[in-house]
């Protein structure tokens, strides 16, 4: 009888489609994962559908989507690896010090409530959103100049431009907000239980050339954690930014994140054979 696989479950950030996930699908169900990689609560099932329905994940708070995620989890044969890019990565990291999951992975996470530092260029990514207060209630669309900021800086105008094409949605506003004021919020949802002694092991993963969520902000979350005895470790990608999940090199991430997995004796017992998966 074949053992069960281990369920993944991947959430993505702000401005990126669920669909973004698939390249990571296909490699991490080729090595023995059974993943999923659902969109936010009410995210149209295509990017196209997406692009003209915004209103239809307007206003969502982050409890929204902490909560949908959290339902999401339960409802797996077994607790998952919580693999997060982004705000996504926010999410892995709150379930996963609620014990929701068995491990995490946070990618260029976004930040957590008490992590301090406030790059100009994480200023300049928010922008778009937070520039107009009215924006709280709505689902903000990036242009492609503000993703070469915010995701494509450390790539060719030509990859930012097809990334931009290929995946970008509209998102709600209203998760930025909260982040921004976190620290002043002594019941902010961004607050992390970073001090639990019996959670799984958490790898968090920073590109040193990323805007959105700067590699200093990452290494700030990282020493939130040092009085837990739980495993929490640090990866650095030099050079890479805020696309590093979507771009030319993502299966070095994933690769790393797998290795990851089997040094924390959770890869899958009889592996597949090695798939090198493509994004086209």
């Amino acid at each position: 009888m074949t053992a069960p696989r281990t369920p993944v479950l991947f959430i993505h950030g702000l401005w990126l489609h669920h669909s973004s996930w698939q390249p990571w699908l296909d490699l991490f169900r080729s090595r023995g994962y059974e993943p999923v990689a659902p969109g936010w609560p009410d995210e149209p099932g295509t990017i196209e559908e997406a692009r003209a329905q915004p209103e239809q994940v307007a206003n969502q708070s982050l409890k929204t989507v902490v909560e949908y995620f959290r339902e999401v989890a339960a409802s797996l044969p077994s607790k998952p690896i919580l693999v997060g890019h982004s705000f996504g990565g926010l999410i892995a990291e709150k379930l996963l010090g609620e014990d929701v999951g068995i491990a995490g992975v946070a990618i260029d996470p976004a930040q957590i409530k008490g992590v301090l530092p406030l790059p100009l260029a994480e200023l300049r990514s928010g922008l778009p959103a937070l520039g107009n207060p009215a924006n709280i209630s709505r689902a903000v669309a990036l242009t492609s100049k503000e993703f070469k900021f915010s995701f494509g800086n450390a790539l060719e105008q030509s990859e930012s431009d097809a990334l931009f094409e290929r995946w970008t949605i509209p998102s709600p506003a209203r998760p930025l907000f909260e982040v921004a004021i976190a620290n002043f919020n002594p019941h902010a949802e961004s607050k992390v239980n970073t001090h639990n002694d019996g959670r799984g092991p958490l790898l968090l993963i920073s590109g040193t050339a990323d805007h959105t969520a700067p590699d200093v902000a990452t290494r700030a979350a990282f020493r939130l954690y040092r009085d837990s005895l739980a495993v929490t470790n640090l990866e650095t990608f030099e050079g890479r930014g805020h696309a590093l999940v979507i771009d030319h090199g993502w299966q070095d991430v994933a690769e790393r994140v797998l290795s990851w997995l089997e040094e924390q004796h959770l890869g899958p017992s009889s592996p597949s054979p090695r798939l090198v998966v493509g994004t086209d």
